[in-house]
């Protein structure tokens, strides 16, 4: 059965981290960095020749990859300034390890709001990237609310993390 949102995971028997992002959305996400024209982007999901991100970087100087045509992000290993996706969430940890890895100076990511972790964002702050924006929405049949987060290298975050398990005295 479907929710009124368009969407049903109970019962889903595999993970489906194939989740086209609406371009208009895709748009906002890349006008939201703060770029120049010597930066290279990459794309690291791109899905199609006419991905939601690809096609509308707003430069020439940009790289994609798609483990559907036989090029992995694992695998990736040029240098880039800028990452903009909408990444898999079945191995969202071991994607950000690889983020970090390529050591961008924005990592930009929409994800869905449970998965920006305390954890994770640990991990992007320790190796130097804080959290400088963040937009939350609603897209259509994707479950609950999700959000664009902008990591940037040597920004401080915007949010701040207590690790603290609060008890009533």
């Amino acid at each position: 059965m479907s929710s009124a949102t368009g969407h049903s995971i109970k019962g889903r028997k595999t993970a489906n981290d194939v989740f086209i992002t609406p371009r208009a959305l895709a748009k906002q996400q890349i006008d939201m960095i703060d770029a120049t024209d010597e930066d290279k982007w990459l794309d690291p999901c791109r899905n199609s020749e006419d991905g939601s991100y690809y096609s509308q970087f707003p430069t020439d100087k940009k790289d994609w990859c798609e483990i559907m045509e036989g090029k992995s992000f694992f695998e990736y290993g040029e240098g880039v300034d800028i990452i903009v996706q909408n990444p898999p969430y079945s191995i969202m940890n071991d994607w950000i390890k690889k983020n970090i890895e390529l050591n961008p100076r924005v990592i930009s990511m929409l994800i869905g709001i449970g998965n920006l972790t305390a954890r994770r964002m640990e991990m992007l702050e320790n190796a130097g990237y804080g959290l400088t924006k963040m937009k939350m929405m609603k897209v259509y049949k994707w479950y609950g609310m999700s959000c664009i987060v902008q990591f940037e290298k040597g920004k401080e975050s915007i949010i701040q993390i207590d690790r603290t398990v609060w008890r009533e005295e």
